[in-house]
């Protein structure tokens, strides 16, 4: 009998709960749905009133799946889009049955993958909205949107590598050039101090020829030297004969 009762009880708390969840998921959704209809302005404060509301939901029933994909619905419109992907991630990993509702999850979790410019993350979250609904053309466009921007993306990474990669080539050819002209100079630097090393020793040898020129006789003063010599010693030769001879004579008379 106490097993029945307990049962019993059990049963009218579950319903409780579920009563007090789907309270909050419409109020949620009220909030919701009114901050959408002012199409003028963002109304931060409605969409923060339905998170909180969600939030209470969850917390009745941490596996509800539609308080847990309302919520990442709410954070998406607050443009806390980190948060809306983790929501939609959760939501997109839960058993459904219904494919249309996963279709709705994954759509939505590329939508907060492309406010956060992960384009390939988006790209695959739209396959899988469309392996679950194959005819959604809103997907469909945001699919090849989010392909295109990739692709564009690529290609101006590649033009930006490209553009480095020349940077860096033209700026490897100046340094080059810098240093080709660097070593001009310094060997041009060197020859010309080569040059004037033997300008100077040419000078050196030039005056030191110079000095011994300035030392030395030329042949015809040194002929006109030798003859005047040999004249003087011709005269003194003469002159010693001559004195022999009169001193020869003197000595004879003498004797005589």
């Amino acid at each position: 009998m106490k097993n029945i009762i307990l049962l019993g009880l059990l049963i009218i708390a579950s319903g409780a709960f579920a009563q007090q969840e789907r309270k909050y998921i419409r109020q949620g959704n009220r909030a919701y749905n009114k901050a959408i209809i002012d199409s003028a302005t963002v109304d931060t404060t409605m969409y923060q009133n339905a998170e909180v509301d969600y939030r209470k939901a969850i917390e009745t029933d941490p596996n509800n799946w539609d308080a847990l994909y309302n919520l990442g619905n709410s954070l998406f419109k607050q443009g806390k889009f980190e948060e809306a992907t983790r929501q939609f991630q959760a939501v997109a990993g839960m058993d459904n049955d219904d494919k249309n509702d996963l279709a709705l999850a994954f759509h939505n979790l590329g939508n907060s993958f492309l406010k956060t410019n992960k384009l390939q993350e988006a790209i695959e979250a739209y396959k899988d909205a469309l392996r679950n609904n194959p005819s959604d053309m809103e997907t469909k466009y945001n699919l090849a949107w989010a392909q295109d921007k990739l692709k564009n993306q690529e290609q101006q990474e590649q033009q930006n590598q490209d553009q480095d990669q020349n940077q860096d080539d033209q700026e490897k050819k100046d340094q080059e050039q810098k240093q080709d002209q660097q070593n001009q100079d310094q060997q041009k630097q060197e020859e010309q101090k080569q040059q004037q090393q033997q300008q100077k020793e040419q000078e050196q040898e030039q005056q030191q020829q110079s000095e011994e020129n300035k030392n030395q006789i030329s042949k015809e003063d040194a002929m006109r030297i030798l003859e005047a010599l040999q004249n003087d010693e011709k005269q003194v030769q003469e002159k010693v004969q001559k004195q022999k001879v009169q001193a020869k004579k003197k000595t004879i008379e003498k004797d005589w």
